[in-house]
């Protein structure tokens, strides 16, 4: 007993002096290093930097919970105040994402963002090589580059090209951003999953899925693969009533999109993904389910799979400015420091 809680002591320590050491490297980062599972030997990168729905908080909630229970190394990158270090989402302020080089996976929720060229060339390196990639709610308008000289101007939402119509949303992730499709704090979902995947490998255990955030307008690209639809709710409790006057309209999809490299990248996408939304089991298993198969790793995915949160999980309500001030990336590293501090 003494020694096995001397090795669970050293582990611990281990994963706090890596991401102190990853900290200490880049301000915007926050590692966590699994040791065992499907995941192990395998890197993710998040890219959190939204405005509204606190993906500064849902994803390294997800991040913990990939690293501890399937042994994933996952680094996640935030936005933050040049001037003081602390978390500011929606900031274009980010560095050290030549760590897509490494990456198996990466997973955006990103709002606007206008990167510097230099950052943004490691993501347009890993769209070239066919990686794959997981987007959540506004990743479908992850990039708004005004500047007229940018290089990746194709990027933005609205498509900068003729060629590349609707940006990085449509083209990579299967859509861009449309509209509001049901009222915030007013209008929660239930996800109604198609009977017609019900054998697909992301869905396996996947049940009683409800969340928080209000409905997006979505019609994914021709070829995509609808897992899943939102039912409006009039209220925000699982049991309100469906709203009369909405249709379902997709709210998870699968797609491949082709690299320049000719290799095709597995792409998932869902509309939803805010902070609260991850306090549902049922949604967090398809979270972590779409991960896996969107990492090669679908023979790993069984119906009773540990998705449990990894340390406090007490998001906050979304909203515009309304995220926890002062609070760095570091503050999160670890598996029991409260996600927000």
């Amino acid at each position: 007993m003494i020694r096995r809680s001397v090795i669970l002591l050293a582990v611990a320590a281990g994963c706090l002096a890596t991401a102190g050491t990853a900290f200490a490297q880049n301000p915007h980062l926050v590692v966590y290093q699994g040791t065992s599972g499907p995941g192990a030997g395998k890197h993710i990168v998040f890219l959190a930097g939204d405005h509204e729905y606190r993906s500064e908080e849902s994803l390294p909630a997800l991040a913990r919970i990939l690293a501890r229970h399937y042994g994933f190394k996952c680094s996640v990158f935030f936005t933050t105040d040049p001037k003081t270090g602390f978390i500011e989402p929606g900031s274009s302020h980010i560095s050290g994402l030549e760590a897509l080089k490494s990456a198996d996976l990466m997973v955006v929720f990103l709002r606007f963002q206008d990167f510097p060229d230099a950052e943004m060339q490691h993501i347009v390196d890993y769209l070239d090589r066919g990686g794959p990639v997981v987007g959540f709610r506004t990743a479908t308008h992850a990039f708004q580059i005004k500047r007229a000289d940018a290089k990746f101007l194709k990027y933005t939402w609205r498509g900068g090209d003729s060629q590349y119509p609707g940006g990085f949303g449509r083209q990579i992730l299967g859509e861009t951003w449309v509209s509001h499709y049901g009222t915030n704090h007013k209008q929660s979902s239930s996800l109604v999953l198609d009977p017609e995947q019900a054998s697909h490998p992301i869905l396996r255990g996947v049940k009683n899925v409800w969340v928080e955030s209000g409905g997006y307008t979505a019609d994914p690209m021709p070829g995509s693969v609808v897992l899943a639809r939102g039912r409006i709710l009039n209220g925000m409790t699982p049991d309100a009533p469906p709203a009369a006057d909405k249709k379902e309209l997709p709210v998870a999809w699968t797609r491949t999109y082709r690299g320049a490299s000719g290799r095709e990248g597995r792409v998932f996408t869902t509309t939803h993904g805010a902070s609260e939304d991850l306090r549902n089991e049922g949604f967090r298993r398809m979270l972590v389910n779409a991960v896996l198969w969107a990492a090669g790793l679908e023979a790993a995915i069984t119906p009773t799979s540990d998705v449990s949160l990894v340390g406090p999980y007490n998001p906050s309500t979304y909203s515009f400015g309304g995220f926890v001030k002062g609070v760095k990336p570091s503050d999160m590293a670890g598996w029991d420091r409260p996600i927000p501090r």
